[in-house]
């Protein structure tokens, strides 16, 4: 069943244009391609980035919140009782007056101190906001360092500036070692969020937003690398990180309770996502991927189908999250 799934999914029709098959991409003539199996690399390369997450919080980040005035709040832990955890984690966090009284008599105590009980056990479930300044200075550090490399092996690149030349000589462009560590670390960084989702800050308002995200450009990343749609892919990636770095940014100096300058580059981060998201991601990415393809090939693969449905699910969170944005921006402005 495994080998049948297998050859289903490497079927050539499904990647690649009519008359192509996997045999045109070995490597041959100074060409180099992209092959599947590298991907396998981006799981290691996510455990290394969680490695330099961990020493880069620990080292650079503590001190940073500290200069900044932020300090390091430790809460009590409540005495173990495994009755009222039991109820904590299986009924509920909020108990009621008439339920803290019959967990008062079984647990032959006052009723005070199992209010006492719940309210530092809940307060154990909240992060810090030394922990999420930490956070927001991971992403934001990523963010940052992969749009500066990101501009560094593109601004040279023909197809940085005309978006037709990404279809020049398809399906058989050669890779560039920019571009094969450019999709490496991207990948390794949104399977190195995956690992984290369980004990990273809760978003109660767009967790699932946030899964769907990541599980999308993982996937369309890895299936534009199987592609050879390299090219695309950089500006795809490129276009995402140069607004994120941004609302990290802003996120710290909120977290700093530096008002102004968190209000600042919150208009810099909104700017920047607008400009990107909403007008640079459908005017010029999608319809490079919508309507020239149509120029080289009269008979689109099933690639072409899928790759642009995510990219069409990405751009519906870029329009849910640009509402956000709207939302905050006009409390901002209108309501002080």
């Amino acid at each position: 069943i495994f080998r049948t799934l297998n050859s289903w999914f490497w079927w050539e029709n499904i990647w690649m244009p009519v008359n192509v098959t996997w045999a045109h991409f070995v490597d041959r003539d100074g060409l180099v391609f992209p092959k599947p199996h590298q991907l396998y690399a981006t799981i290691p390369y996510a455990f290394v980035l969680l490695i330099i997450r961990f020493f880069s919080e620990r080292y650079i980040a503590i001190p940073l919140a500290k200069a900044l005035g932020i300090k390091n709040v430790r809460r009590v832990k409540p005495q173990p009782n495994p009755v009222l955890e039991s109820y904590f984690r299986e009924c509920s966090r909020h108990p009621s007056q008439s339920e803290i009284q019959g967990l008062a008599k079984k647990c032959n105590c006052t009723v005070r101190l199992v209010e006492k009980w719940f309210r530092r056990r809940r307060n154990l479930e909240i992060p810090t906001v030394l922990r999420k300044f930490q956070e927001a200075f991971w992403r934001f550090s990523f963010y940052l360092t992969s749009s500066v490399v990101g501009f560094i092996f593109l601004y040279d690149k023909p197809w940085f500036y005309d978006i037709w030349q990404t279809w020049v000589g398809y399906p058989f462009q050669t890779l560039l070692p920019s571009q094969y560590w450019y999709y490496m670390a991207e990948i390794g960084f949104y399977w190195s969020l995956l690992f984290t989702l369980g004990i990273d800050n809760k978003r109660k308002a767009d967790f699932f937003a946030h899964v769907v995200h990541h599980l999308a450009a993982i996937g369309l990343m890895s299936g534009s690398w199987c592609a050879n749609y390299v090219r695309l892919g950089t500006l795809v990636m490129f276009v995402h990180d140069t607004a994120d770095f941004w609302l990290e940014a802003a996120k710290m100096f909120n977290y700093a309770r530096w008002e102004k300058t968190c209000n600042m580059l919150f208009i810099m981060f909104s700017i920047a996502f607008f400009i990107t998201r909403i007008i640079l991601f459908p005017f010029w990415i999608l319809r490079a991927t919508l309507y020239q393809p149509t120029y080289y090939s009269t008979t689109p693969v099933i690639a072409y189908f899928l790759f642009n449905g995510q990219l069409l699910i990405l751009q519906g969170l870029h329009l849910y999250w640009g509402y956000l944005i709207f939302k905050i921006l006009k409390r901002f402005i209108f309501l002080k």
